[in-house]
């Protein structure tokens, strides 16, 4: 069986995490699970040296030529500098890697020069969900989606941010060599072989304010301290002392949606907080959150966030314990005035 080459495009300033996670996956010698395994190549997409953004030197032996001659490309994480102007030989070379159909991934902000090179018009791709609006705005003809942890459209993959460069890449090995070989890399590597869920797991529910609109920010608080209660539209418009129609118009254009939506994405988010930080049940939560029923949580959490109440619990319980000890301790320091 023919070797599978790998080649990593890697740029100045890339983030260290992002680009250690292929260099784990593919870079280290697995041939007990599969012979040949992979053959991973550090290409340098700018002169040398070249440094991750912690300042660690890369150690990379290849140029861009190799991205023709690799069966997948990868292009990294890459610093804003990169982003917003990236090297023009790395997207010849990218374009002419896909030309030949080599298989081509980016990982979290590399997907803005598979943008850049063209590459991504008329598909859907991800990227960091931070990075939605900024994306969206430099390539309108990009279906960005900051949902997902990672989109494959044809020869194409696309991730999300740091933590997804290992969904990616193991879902690279499962595509190549099957899921029991990805199953037992996860095992090494400690992390799930597949997530639940994508991206929304994680960000809190936007409000994407369109602009300044003052005068709905004492019924957003009024109807954030009721969110147990039911709410209605005509309620909301009374509150801000305006007609229904009116005072529909007004809160799309301040926050890019309806009052019923954003309703439903503050009951998401107070979830979210209480299951991170209260032993509460899920009827429990339910009823203090104004979905009434423990099968509505599960419903629209589910919905808006591609978990369920109970996978996202589990998710961040670690993470919640670790901030009510570090809280904890600082109390303490502070009654003992240390």
């Amino acid at each position: 069986m023919q070797r599978h080459v790998v080649a990593v495009a890697v740029t100045d300033g890339a983030p260290t995490l992002e680009l250690a996670v292929p260099c784990e996956v593919f870079g280290i010698d697995r041939s007990d699970l599969v012979d040949p395994w992979y053959e991973m190549r550090l290409c340098a997409a700018q002169p040398g040296p070249l440094r991750t953004a912690a300042g660690l030197i890369v150690p990379t032996s290849h140029g861009l030529d190799q991205l023709a001659e690799a069966d997948t490309v990868i292009v990294a994480a890459c610093s804003r500098a990169v982003q917003t102007d990236p090297p023009a030989d790395l997207l010849r070379a990218v374009r002419g890697a896909h030309e030949l159909g080599r298989r081509i991934v980016s990982i979290c902000s590399g997907a803005y020069v598979l943008a850049a090179a063209g590459l991504l018009d008329g598909r859907r791709a991800t990227a960091h969900w931070m990075n939605a609006m900024d994306f969206s705005h430099r390539f309108p003809d990009v279906e960005f989606d900051p949902t997902s942890l990672y989109i494959e459209d044809g020869t194409i993959i696309t991730s999300a941010g740091t933590g997804s460069a290992i969904d990616l890449c193991l879902h690279l090995v499962r595509q190549d060599f099957g899921s029991a070989v990805a199953n037992e890399v996860a095992r090494r590597m400690v992390v799930p072989p597949h997530r639940e869920g994508g991206q929304a797991q994680y960000a809190r529910p936007p409000v994407r304010v369109r602009k300044t609109n003052g005068a709905l920010a004492p019924v957003l608080e009024w109807a954030r301290r009721r969110l147990h209660e039911q709410l209605t539209v005509p309620q909301l418009a009374r509150e801000a002392g305006l007609s229904e129609r009116t005072f529909a118009r007004r809160f799309h254009e301040a926050l890019g949606t309806t009052p019923l939506q954003w309703i439903l994405q503050e009951r998401v988010r107070l979830a979210q907080e209480l299951l991170e930080t209260t032993d509460d049940a899920v009827e429990s939560v339910a009823q203090r959150t104004g979905f009434g029923s423990a099968t509505n949580l599960r419903y629209h959490f589910g919905r808006l966030t591609g978990v369920s109440p109970q996978s996202y619990r589990h998710a961040f319980r670690h993470r919640a314990a670790q901030q009510r000890r570090g809280a904890t301790a600082s109390r303490t320091r502070a009654g003992s005035g240390a």
